[in-house]
């Protein structure tokens, strides 16, 4: 069992050898390239290494336990840990997703519901937006349609990792389950006699795109600017510093307004359009894959209500894998993880089961 992984530790030695040569690093972008590999190739070493001395010991406590009985706990206690590791070895031994340590432009859209919707955009952003600070990444408003009582028609929001993430805790590998169309069950601000609503916002999640990864070819684009509206700071209603970008061959549109000029606004609308193209290719590649390859929550059609928020019960529900917890206020308030990673599991679960 596992004997690919010899391969992998040899790998994992080389690339140990390289980094320690002070010529590599003059070359920081082939630097950095060999630590990425060096930090994934890592885990599986260790659980390796792990595995196969528990098995040793496994078998020196069976010896001994054929003269004195008190070693059988012992087995019994090794059995357990080598199942353990086995299992662990064969989710990290699984094909990654090649996107799962890139960063993220995550977009919120107010959807049924009227301004109640937008409320409830504005507390996902929130939500999202306090996770991102509980694990230590960065976020950057790249531009937002607010609502009248202060919510979002519609918000995006880049994500970013401090340094280099360890394997499978990148934004991408953490975040890639949030994309969907999210329920509020709950009594509006706007709802005089107290009775609960259900409205919906959706949630988009893309890996950011480097230029260098996706080509645009600026004679495809339409490219319209007009006036800001809604709040904001002086150019807002006065100038036509707004952008409207139209990639002509697959039709989509990118807009935004949040920038005070048309320079700025134009480089964010390319910067979602091109993690919309990138986006639009994996999943044109995930179609053309087997089945045993697709992830069964990745396939999810995103028109699909993926989760839902009751706020009478305190209960939080994702529909995709079974989750359901009572603490929702922590959830809107940043504790995030325990969601996400049920879905998590999930993948790897469905991902072994293709693969036997």
């Amino acid at each position: 069992m596992f004997e690919a992984v010899e391969e992998l530790i040899g790998e994992h030695a080389d690339l140990e050898k390289r980094l320690a040569d002070p010529a590599v690093h003059a070359d920081q972008r082939e630097a950095m390239r060999l630590h990425k590999r060096y930090a994934e190739l890592t885990p599986i070493v260790g659980a390796y290494r792990s595995w196969k001395q528990t098995g040793e010991d496994m078998d020196t406590a069976r010896e001994l336990a054929q003269d004195d009985p008190d070693f059988a706990d012992e087995v019994k206690e090794l059995e357990a840990r080598r199942e353990e590791l086995t299992d662990r070895l064969r989710v990290l031994l699984l094909p990654r997703d090649p996107s799962d340590d890139k960063d993220v432009i995550l977009e919120v859209k107010a959807g049924e519901g009227g301004e109640e919707s937008a409320l409830f955009a504005g507390d996902l952003l929130r939500m999202y937006l306090r996770y991102a600070e509980r694990v230590g990444w960065k976020t950057e408003i790249i531009d937002a349609n607010e609502s009248d009582l202060g919510g979002y028609k519609d918000v995006q929001v880049a994500v970013k990792a401090k340094g280099s993430p360890e394997p499978g805790q990148g934004v991408w590998a953490r975040l890639k389950y949030e994309g969907g169309v999210h329920r509020v069950q709950r009594v509006p601000a706007t709802e005089s006699q107290g009775r609960i609503h259900t409205s919906a916002a959706g949630v988009l999640v893309t890996p950011e795109a480097e230029e260098v990864e996706v080509e645009i070819n600026q004679n495809e684009l339409r490219i319209d600017v007009y006036r800001s509206s809604g709040p904001g700071g002086q150019s807002v209603n006065t100038t036509d510093s707004a952008v409207r970008i139209t990639h002509l061959p697959t039709g989509i549109v990118v807009s935004c307004q949040n920038e005070k000029s048309q320079l700025q606004n134009k480089e964010q609308a390319l910067r979602i359009l091109r993690s919309r193209l990138l986006a639009a290719a994996q999943e044109e590649a995930e179609r053309e894959a087997s089945d045993a390859r697709r992830s069964q929550v990745r396939t999810v059609d995103r028109s699909e209500r993926i989760r839902t928020y009751n706020f009478p019960e305190n209960r939080i529900s994702d529909h995709r894998v079974g989750f359901k917890a009572y603490n929702l206020d922590q959830v809107l308030d940043g504790a995030l993880d325990p969601v996400i990673q049920a879905c998590v599991d999930a993948d790897a679960a469905a991902k072994l089961a293709a693969a036997q």
